[in-house]
């Protein structure tokens, strides 16, 4: 009879454990510091100095400080990807794919507004702002919704030029800066949501 390890695996365990109170204890401190002094004062010497640990540590929780900051949004961004993919409509299944598409931008919009300043700071770097997870999905879940509604063209490049408009970046620029409120930006995705999602017009026969 193969002898069992219960020390082994209950080591195991444990150091997962501790791993993973040691990443919720510098996200805690990480918002901290953002709560206290803005995004743009956690660096990883900071949140290392602030958790009392070496700044090695936190790089190898996180990788960067993008991936910190997108981090320390990843709880609320994995709730909007189970309400737009399993909720109740209009955002989840249920109605039509543009009145989804429509409510998915309207949510889209709001989360950037919550979460805006971390976010903008995340995506400044090129790699984060275009190769994150969220954005892989939401790109998959819009392509999908396009294809659905029928609309014409490359869905693909379209699918990135309606993500261009709810980058938090320009949305936090357009709500900031520009003084457009939040329902000023969910009624112009709603109509473009429609324009890119109409049939095209019938041909114009040819006179003989």
């Amino acid at each position: 009879m193969p002898a069992e390890l219960p020390l082994a695996d209950a080591a195991a365990v444990a150091e997962r454990c501790d791993a993973a109170r040691n990443r919720q204890a510098l996200l805690q401190a990480a918002a901290e510091l953002i709560a206290a002094h803005g995004p743009d004062a956690l660096t990883m010497d900071a949140l290392a100095g602030a958790a009392g640990v070496g700044k090695g540590t936190v790089f190898r929780r996180f990788g960067s400080r993008s991936g910190l900051l997108l981090a320390l949004v990843d709880r609320d961004e994995h709730l909007e990807q189970q309400a737009f993919m399993f909720g109740p409509p209009p955002l989840g299944p249920g109605v039509p794919a543009t009145e989804r598409l429509a409510a998915f931008g309207a949510a889209r919009i709001d989360f950037v507004l919550r979460h805006g300043s971390v976010l903008r700071a995340a995506e400044s770097a090129p790699v984060q702002r275009f190769r994150n997870r969220a954005r892989a999905v939401h790109h998959a879940h819009v392509a999908n919704l396009l294809r659905e509604s029928g609309a014409p063209g490359d869905r693909v490049l379209l699918t990135d030029s309606l993500l261009a408009t709810l980058d938090s970046a320009l949305l936090m620029h357009q709500h900031e800066d520009r003084g457009y409120d939040r329902d000023r930006l969910v009624a112009a995705w709603t109509t473009l949501v429609r324009a890119v999602t109409a049939a095209p017009p019938p041909p114009v026969p040819r006179g003989r």
